[in-house]
């Protein structure tokens, strides 16, 4: 049978306590929610004052910086004033001299310059005495002590060096013609000084701080070593054996030429018509001096050339407004010309177109600058005897404008006439500018059986025209004492005037191509190219009569000495 249940039985206290249980943890449940909202307060609270901390950090770093400049401006300010100093030398400590000096002098000092007075002062034991080069700047502090050693002034005034003495010190001319005697103060590694040199200097302390690389001198010689040999050069196979005979020997044979008792020729004299090639037999002098002669290499015995130099001066160049600077220029041209010499290099001296420098004294019409630039010349010339390496070669279509005291023996010793070419010789020139891979037109090869005698066809066809078996006067001029002087096309002919008919018909012969659309049958120079080119040239060259003065062109064609006073085109030239 059940039983029931009655109001005392154990059943009610156990829900009541599970009522109390639940209640106190629900109570737990909400503290511990109210203890997490404080931590996120207390977390976001942190942050904010970390933030502010950094911010406060940066705050004091930069007031903290700002009160060191501040104390650095008030320690500066509170500073005695820095004065300059330029230096003229260190002194060492030395011995006392009983009776004669004081004590005080004895000691370590350097000797400045201070406005403008001349100062022995200490030097702070911070500094090597060795840095205390004459030249360099210094700082003084208020006692006139050296507290700091700054680098030298980087402008001055320029002078030329006269002469390097042999203790270092230098001969300068400054302001004109004033020469002075100043110390060398160059650091290590500095460049060496050069007679001829443009240095600044300290007058006050006299020393020159540095060299300043001018082009003034430099434009006017050209320094190079030619690659123009004797093989490049054609129709003038006699003068090149005379110029090696009077180069060549002596160079490469000196030991044979000092046995005889001979000496090289100090200079060679190129006259002759223009553009016949004067200029690149001195070029082919200067390459054949480094590559021992003939190209194809030395002969058994002979030992190979060192290195040589041409300098090639620029002559119209060398001429200044001021009295003595041309002078200067060729004192520096020789002086360049010994240092090479020296060191045992065979050295060129080339003067083109030598009339417009060298020309007789007393012949100017104006300002007569040749009666001091000749004896310059022929002062250096007669100092380069002592030289074995050395020769000079001038070059000139007007030699009776040179002067005499240039052209005697002893000076330019060997005078050698290059005359203009002739049949033979316009045969080499042309062979060799029609030569190697130049196109030619295809059908003319064919029917020539092959490329070298299709180009020997070509100089036959231009050589006949140039050199006719009866030779037909073109122009004729007409003296003022009757007789009359009459020119062919041979008498126009130059080794720059054949160069100049290949570069015309070659012109020609590209652009007949690209009109032609670029077809091959049109490609390359024919025969009716070059002669066409021939006759334009020699129009061009009896034109040059006409528009210049005819009796200046007849000097230089060799034409009677009889003034000209008409000139005339004949029926063997063109209308």
């Amino acid at each position: 049978m059940s039983q029931e249940h009655t109001p005392g039985s154990p059943t009610g206290p156990t829900t009541a306590s599970a009522e109390q249980l639940q209640e106190r943890l629900d109570r737990t449940h909400r503290q511990l929610d109210a203890l997490r909202q404080r931590s996120r307060q207390l977390e976001q609270q942190l942050q904010t004052a970390g933030t502010n901390n950094q911010r406060m950090a940066r705050l004091l770093e930069t007031t903290r910086n700002q009160m060191d400049q501040l104390r650095q401006a008030l320690h500066a300010d509170g500073q005695a004033p820095f004065t300059f100093g330029t230096v003229i030398g260190y002194r060492e400590k030395h011995e006392l001299v009983e009776g004669r000096e004081i004590e005080a002098t004895t000691g370590p000092g350097v000797d400045i310059l201070h406005a403008g007075r001349k100062m022995r002062v200490s030097v702070s034991p911070l500094l090597d005495p060795a840095e205390l080069r004459p030249g360099l700047e210094v700082l003084l502090n208020e006692h006139l002590a050296v507290v700091a050693v700054l680098p030298a002034e980087s402008t001055g005034e320029l002078a030329r060096v006269k002469e390097v003495l042999p203790d270092g010190r230098l001969v300068i001319l400054s302001r004109g013609e004033d020469e002075r005697v100043v110390r060398l103060a160059l650091g290590e590694g500095d460049v060496s000084v050069r007679v001829g040199d443009a240095v600044t200097v300290d007058l006050r302390t006299g020393t020159a701080t540095e060299v300043v690389p001018l082009s003034e001198v430099e434009d006017v010689v050209l320094e190079e070593t030619p690659d123009v040999s004797y093989a490049d050069i054609g129709g003038l196979s006699e003068q090149i054996e005379q110029i090696r005979d009077a180069v060549e020997l002596p160079f490469l044979h000196s030991d044979l030429y000092r046995e005889h008792g001979l000496s090289a020729p100090k200079g060679i004299l190129l006259y002759g018509p223009p553009g016949c090639g004067k200029t690149l037999i001195a070029k082919a002098v200067a390459s054949s001096l480094q590559g021992g002669g003939a190209p194809g290499g030395h002969k058994n015995g002979e030992v190979a050339a060192p290195r040589s130099f041409f300098l090639n001066i620029k002559g119209p160049e060398l001429l200044n407004k001021y009295v003595g600077e041309t002078e200067r220029h060729i004192r520096v041209i020789f002086s360049r010309a010994r240092e090479r010499a020296s060191a045992g290099h065979p050295v060129v001296v080339f003067f083109d177109e030598m009339e417009a420098l060298f020309r007789t004294r007393g012949t100017g019409v104006s300002s007569d600058v040749e009666t001091t630039i000749v004896p310059q010349l022929l002062a250096e010339i007669d100092g380069v005897e002592s030289l074995d390496n050395v020769i000079v070669i001038g070059a000139s279509n007007r030699e009776d404008m040179i002067d005499p005291a240039i052209l005697r023996p002893g000076r330019l010793d060997v005078k050698i006439r290059v005359r203009r070419p002739g049949a033979a010789g316009a045969r080499e020139i042309l062979g060799i500018h029609l030569g190697g891979r130049l196109p030619l037109r295809a059908d003319f090869v064919a029917e020539q059986g092959g490329h070298a005698s299709a180009v020997q066809a070509l100089v036959e066809a231009v050589v006949a025209r140039l050199y006719p078996a009866e030779s037909e006067p073109r122009l004729r001029l007409v003296h003022a004492d009757g007789s009359r002087t009459d020119f062919a096309a041979a008498d126009f002919i130059s080794g720059a005037v054949l160069s100049n008919i290949v570069d015309r018909a070659k012109k020609s012969a590209i652009k007949e191509f690209l009109a032609s659309d670029r077809r091959p049958d049109a490609k390359g120079l024919t025969e009716d190219q070059l002669l066409a080119a021939a006759e334009a040239e020699l129009r061009d060259q009896e034109d040059l009569v006409n528009t210049v003065d005819p009796q200046e062109w007849a000097r230089v064609l060799g034409a009677a000495p009889s003034p000209v006073v008409g000139v005339e085109r004949l029926a063997g030239g063109p209308s």
